[in-house]
């Protein structure tokens, strides 16, 4: 049983993410899961891929440091994905990080004219911190647009069809009291995924 967590997040040390962050990591050591954690600013992690590196996945060609990557998410039963949601989007280093990580060969093929996901039999969650309001966006559909294209979208596309996420809004407004009742929603969510998965382990 193993877990992979990704933590993307420029103030990696104090930020609200990473005490997210640090609530999954206990919450799975508390289980006895083996758990890798990988905090993309803190490892530097190049996000920029080239048009080189872009053709050499085409045929098979990954380097050294991305095929570790894909060890990791081939171990991995369970991933966990917790950054800020920035302009709707991921955070540049965790988008550059999926452009690299998610090649083709790995995460998906061609086969018959048409795309075919490679990583199936896992499940993912992400915990997405936001500074706006969680309600305003449930009301305007942009919750629904996120899933459509950060979470379900992209992960199913790569055979993840198990993918459940949690947004946490007015990070830089709510008190530390909001803040322990996320981090208790947190430890549950996880909690949860992780026991379902060992008792698929132990059948």
């Amino acid at each position: 049983m193993n877990h992979l967590i990704i933590f993307a997040h420029p103030n990696s040390q104090n930020s609200f993410g990473r005490a997210i962050a640090d609530r999954v990591l206990e919450t799975g050591k508390n289980l006895g899961v083996e758990t890798r954690f990988r905090d993309l600013y803190t490892l530097g992690f190049n996000p920029i891929i080239s048009f080189e590196e872009l053709q050499a996945a085409n045929s098979g060609i990954i380097p050294e440091e991305v095929k570790y990557e894909h060890e990791l998410i081939r171990q991995a039963d369970l991933i966990t994905l917790v950054y800020p949601l920035w302009w709707m989007g991921f955070p540049g280093l965790l988008k550059g990080y999926l452009d690299r990580v998610l090649s083709h060969g790995f995460a998906y093929k061609t086969e018959n004219g048409e795309s075919v996901g490679l990583l199936k039999g896992k499940q993912m969650q992400q915990f997405i911190t936001i500074g706006s309001n969680v309600e305003k966006y449930k009301e305007f559909g942009i919750d629904k647009s996120l899933d459509h294209c950060l979470v379900n979208g992209l992960f199913n596309y790569c055979g993840i069809e198990n993918v459940t996420y949690e947004l946490f809004g007015d990070i830089h407004l709510i008190d530390d009291n909001a803040r322990r009742a996320m981090l208790d929603i947190v430890e549950q969510k996880t909690q949860e995924k992780l026991t379902a998965l060992l008792k698929e382990k132990t059948v």
